[in-house]
């Protein structure tokens, strides 16, 4: 295995990891949901019923993978998805579990 695709396979590995808890999840549902403008923590912590401690723990974690950005506009931090970094997440995973195995078919994947 190359060092890039090591870095690659490091990368992904911890982005799923991110969002590999129900909260967390839940938070990039949301986003989605929103995108691409985004939402205010305390948006995301009303919609979700989710503490603004844990909610900041779990929007650290996610911004840390690259899954989520943040931007400021006044005292506001507005978050959203990061649409290119899932489009990354999703093309390794069709390559690497589809493609190369022939273990999925894709037209049943978008059924």
């Amino acid at each position: 295995m190359g060092n890039r695709e090591s870095e690659d396979l490091s990368r992904f590995a911890d982005m799923l990891s991110a969002m590999g808890t129900e909260p967390r999840l839940r938070i990039m549902r949301l986003l989605l949901s929103a995108h691409p403008e985004g939402m205010v923590a305390g948006e995301i912590g009303a919609a979700l019923e989710i503490a603004g401690s844990t909610l900041s723990h779990h929007l650290e974690r996610l911004r840390n993978e690259g899954l989520v950005t943040v931007r400021r506009e006044g005292t506001f931090l507005w978050y959203s998805a990061n649409a290119v970094a899932l489009q990354d997440l999703l093309r390794f995973l069709y390559a690497e579990c589809c493609t190369r195995s022939g273990a999925c078919e894709p037209r049943k994947i978008l059924a």
